[in-house]
């Protein structure tokens, strides 16, 4: 076949493929309206970036002028919102575990006195391990408290022993931390979560469309209906078939990102093209893993069933909610057979870190090696396609 008569009948398939998608509600649910649906809803799920005013509970056992002015300036944390005083912990403790207060924190009896004849009275502070982010923000904030109130005693008493402020100062701090947050300085975890997770929602869907359609092909038994308008050949039917589907992909992928660095301002150092660049390839290589998926394992119900839990792992093994290099070696190396994986190093690189292309190129290019998985599982994937017949 000339590349004329090739490139026709890749056009012709894919005419058939736009007709098979219009007419299949599925296909609109599952490239558009999902994905859609999964960006506003996580976007204004995580709209103001950081949980505040998360309740929490006091038990001031010493109730003096020093305590009270401890959980008011506690109360003045922008995540903290002191919502129950109670002069019982085992009251405290009851709303905690109805899940009503996240946190507690006590001052014991006689905090003022012992804190300032140096006995070192103790304040407890407890959180609910149960909600992560909620137990990890109020653990900082009230062991800031805590180390604040302590070296705010040390200078009082300093000061009645004759000290001047940098005096007692320098014995209390005596390194003082600069703290720089580097690429999130807001700590936003819509910037943090969202950059990924709805990337990795995208690619999911694009795994099970790309299975999908092709396994209808050998559940419907019009397989070789489409290989023949492909003359025959399953390169230009597999062209003709993902090209509609790349371009609704792409559309609805660019579109996130306008979402993402447009509408919302996230970081994005190193400009438009890099990210756009980098997400146009993950929708070509999360197709060609589909393909891949369809062809070892050529039934619509195991395709798809490969499709979601390998689209699930991704969500894991990138590094973006725990780090790669604490993993296990094995698990190190199969990172990389996940193109969530390579799209997450580019979006640290480029949009967050904002380093020169040179230093993303590998990311890039196996982004790209991915096209090849087709071309592996090829002679499989066409026996599969003429001989195979479903049994439902």
């Amino acid at each position: 076949m000339t590349f004329r008569q090739n490139i026709l009948a890749i056009g012709v398939v894919a005419k058939r493929e736009i007709y098979r998608l219009v007419n299949k509600p599925l296909y609109f649910i599952c490239m558009l309206v999902a994905p859609l649906v999964c960006f506003l809803f996580f976007i204004s799920l995580m709209h103001e970036g950081l949980p505040s005013q998360l309740p929490i509970a006091v038990v001031d056992l010493d109730n003096s002028t020093t305590s009270r002015n401890l959980v008011r300036q506690l109360d003045a944390f922008e995540t903290v919102h002191v919502t129950m005083r109670a002069r019982s912990f085992t009251e405290v403790r009851v709303e905690m575990q109805k899940g009503n207060i996240y946190g507690i924190f006590y001052i014991p009896e006689n905090f003022a006195k012992e804190a300032s004849t140096g006995k070192q009275p103790k304040i407890s502070y407890y959180t609910n391990g149960t909600y992560l982010i909620a137990a990890s923000l109020l653990y900082r904030d009230m062991k800031t408290m805590s180390v604040l109130a302590g070296a705010a005693v040390g200078l009082q008493t300093g000061l009645a022993q004759g000290y001047t402020e940098d005096q007692v100062m320098a014995q209390l701090q005596p390194i003082t931390i600069d703290q720089h947050a580097i690429g999130n300085p807001w700590l936003s975890y819509s910037i943090y979560l969202n950059n990924i997770m709805l990337p990795g929602v995208l690619q999911l869907m694009i795994f099970l469309a790309t299975v999908f359609s092709i396994g209808s092909e050998i559940k419907y038994g019009t397989a070789r209906e489409w290989l023949r308008m492909g003359n025959d050949s399953l390169t230009v039917s597999l062209l003709g078939k993902l090209l509609p589907q790349t371009f609704i992909f792409t559309t609805v992928s660019f579109m996130l990102l306008a979402v993402l660095y447009g509408f919302n301002a996230f970081p994005l150092n190193s400009g438009w093209w890099p990210m756009l660049l980098g997400m146009f390839l993950l929708v070509i290589a999360s197709q060609s893993v589909g393909v891949l998926m369809i062809g070892v394992l050529p039934t619509p119900r195991m395709g798809l069933s490969f499709a979601s839990l390998f689209g699930m792992i991704s969500f894991s093994i990138v590094g973006f909610s725990f780090p790669l290099a604490a993993m296990d070696p094995t698990l190190q190396g199969l990172a990389n057979l996940f193109p969530l994986r390579h799209y997450f190093l580019i979006y640290i690189d480029q949009a967050l870190n904002g380093r020169d292309f040179y230093y993303s190129w590998v990311q890039y290019a196996s982004l790209a090696a991915f096209l090849i998985l087709p071309l592996l599982i090829g002679r499989n994937l066409k026996k599969a396609l003429y001989y195979i017949e479903y049994i439902p």
